[in-house]
């Protein structure tokens, strides 16, 4: 928890001690009551007394009530605040986190976990601190000052009072004990629940094209049964406490009374009577105000067990660290040409027991495409995701203009990119806003370079064709556009940004034939200046790049140009072949 208040500003923790002065008084007028109401039972017992001033006592103690109840609204205002932008800081700080992440640390967590630790356990706090502001605080000041308040009235009236409590804090002890390893359950079962709602959602297309809507059913019954479960064991344990509570509270009631009836009895006469009557009233009323201090700390014992649980998921985040980080900065060490070499690269994944990419070396220079083709898990998407740092070499060198991607601060080292990954990502808003994402700065996007990047991507036809045109609306993932266009739209964005190097991760295996052939014609065009790495399936996407390398198992098995590929690489032929004819590849 230490961490997550780290996240409170300095203005937050001066409303926290404002709470602290309207806490003290909200205590001191609740306590003030008895006192009142001690002088008030006197009066009504003793012959003589005047009814005016039992109305004096009475407008005392109306007056306490009320100065009881504006402080504690002002304390409930400032813990609201405090907590509200507490939960903002920690959705804040957790963002920027997983915004800095690496693909290691993201797998590592899973989206679905990502989502519940930024909402679900951040509101899980949020009520924690909202509640415990105003009761965590108030409990201790209220029962040690009634406790100093009763302490010289009767031995046998206070022990009664401390067997109570002790027993309360047993009771709470106790089922806290049983319900905290419980809670952990929950929210591990709620990352489960959440991640299976988001993939059915995602996939609903292929679950309704295979009939698997019973499946998927089965699958979100047993979790959402896990997790039904494991809430019913947690709520039934916890309603144990207020039937608990009040039957403490009734006990010690009962208990006050039956020993003031002894003490009373055993009395004198008179003045000394009504004085003990009086001094009984005045002790039930501060007995309670002490295990009405005790039983607001067991209200939190409602929401601490999982409220810790969701603070240590949070921190969990908080405290990963992130492995890919800034280097020094390679400002004044390029020269800007945008070459790409990889000097004896090999990479594993994390605990992977074998490499992915081994040994792989080749330059890319300023105005080449170079092109990686392979079979299905050869490592070609690895290899260039090397690039932009998504993962580091675990081996060996990447180099852009001689400089090692380490050293490159990282926002550095992604302005030098245009990167369209394998799998086109829209965000919500419009087409110009998607096509400018990559552009640096608050100036308004340049309207002639998106225009102009759209047509390169051979979009003008169907963008021009939306109600809006450029102003069209994207609605989240693309879903309002096909698979092609969305290709299109993300290679626009890249060639929006005029970078040095573009990276293209299987970026055209959503297009015709036709038009991926125009496609690259413009782009070849646009980028003559600039060095292009290229993913591929299809021999025809490849053909007229510069340089192929041709990657089996991880390994660089041939590289070269089409034509000599087609000579010297067993491994290329056999994909050309399975693809076009003889004659088409002749050209």
């Amino acid at each position: 928890m230490k961490k997550i208040f780290r996240q409170l500003k300095a203005k937050d923790w001066i409303y926290v001690a404002i709470s602290v002065v309207f806490i003290a008084a909200q205590v001191y007028l609740d306590l003030k009551l008895p006192d009142y109401m001690n002088e008030i039972t006197k009066l009504v017992e003793t012959p003589g007394s005047l009814m005016r001033d039992v109305w004096i006592a009475g407008g005392w103690m109306l007056l306490c009530a009320l100065g009881s109840l504006a402080s504690s609204i002002a304390v409930g205002f400032l813990a609201a605040k405090v907590a509200a932008n507490l939960a903002r800081n920690l959705r804040g700080e957790l963002f920027g986190k997983v915004q800095g992440f690496s693909m290691e640390e993201i797998n590592g967590f899973s989206t679905a976990s990502l989502i519940t630790r930024s909402t679900n356990d951040v509101t899980q706090v949020q009520m924690l601190v909202a509640m415990g502001l105003q009761v965590m605080i108030k409990a201790p000041i209220l029962a040690v000052w009634a406790i100093v308040k009763i302490a010289n009235k009767n031995w046998q009236w206070t022990a009664a009072t401390a067997v109570t409590v002790v027993a309360l804090l047993l009771l709470v002890i106790v089922i806290t004990a049983i319900v905290m390893p419980k809670f952990k359950k929950v929210q591990t079962y709620t990352d489960n629940l959440n991640r299976l709602t988001q993939e059915n959602l995602t996939g609903v297309r292929v679950v309704r094209a295979y009939n698997a809507e019973s499946y998927q059913e089965a699958k979100f019954d047993r979790a959402n049964e896990d997790l039904t479960k494991t809430n019913r064991f947690t709520m039934r344990s916890m309603s144990w406490m207020m039937p608990g509570m009040s039957l403490l509270m009734n006990g010690l009631s009962l208990a006050i009374f039956w020993i003031g009836a002894f003490i009373i009895n055993g009395a004198g006469e008179g003045a000394e009577r009504i004085g003990l009557f009086a001094d009984m009233a005045v002790f039930t009323s501060y007995a309670m105000q002490v295990v009405m201090a005790f039983m607001m700390l067991t209200m939190i014992f409602f929401m601490l067990p999982r409220a810790m649980v969701s603070a240590r998921r949070i921190a969990e985040v908080l405290d990963t660290e992130t492995k890919i980080k800034d280097g020094p900065g390679a400002a004044g060490k390029t020269s800007g040409a945008g070459e790409v070499e990889f000097r004896n690269v090999t990479f594993r994944y994390p605990d992977a027991e074998e490499d992915v990419i081994s040994d792989v070396s080749f330059t890319a220079r300023k105005g080449e495409t170079v092109a990686f083709i392979g079979s299905t898990g050869s490592g070609k998407s690895t290899l260039i995701n090397l690039v932009p740092r998504f993962y580091d070499a675990t081996q060996g060198e990447v180099l852009i203009d001689g400089v090692n991607v380490r050293e490159y601060g990282q926002e550095e080292l992604h302005n030098k990119l245009g990167y369209v990954p394998q799998k086109a990502v829209m965000f919500a808003g419009s087409v110009s806003s998607n096509v400018a994402y990559g552009e640096n700065g608050d100036a308004p996007p340049d309207e002639a370079r998106i225009r102009r990047a759209v047509e390169v991507a051979q979009g003008t036809d169907f963008v021009e064709r939306m109600e809006g045109g450029y102003d069209a609306p994207i609605s989240q993932g693309g879903t309002n556009v096909s698979g092609g266009q969305k290709q299109r739209l993300a290679i626009a964005r890249a060639i929006c940004k005029n970078p040095e190097i573009y990276i293209f991760d299987d970026s055209f295996s959503a297009l015709d034939y036709k038009t991926d052939k125009q496609l690259r014609a413009a782009l070849k065009r646009e980028t003559k200046d600039a060095t292009c790495l290229i993913v591929a399936q299809r021999i025809g996407t490849v053909i007229d790049a510069d340089r192929i390398l041709v990657l089996d198992d991880g390994k660089v098995v041939g590289q070269g140009t089409h034509e000599e590929l087609m000579q010297t690489c067993e491994v290329y032929r056999e994909i050309a072949y399975s693809q076009l004819s003889e004659e088409e590849l002749k050209r």
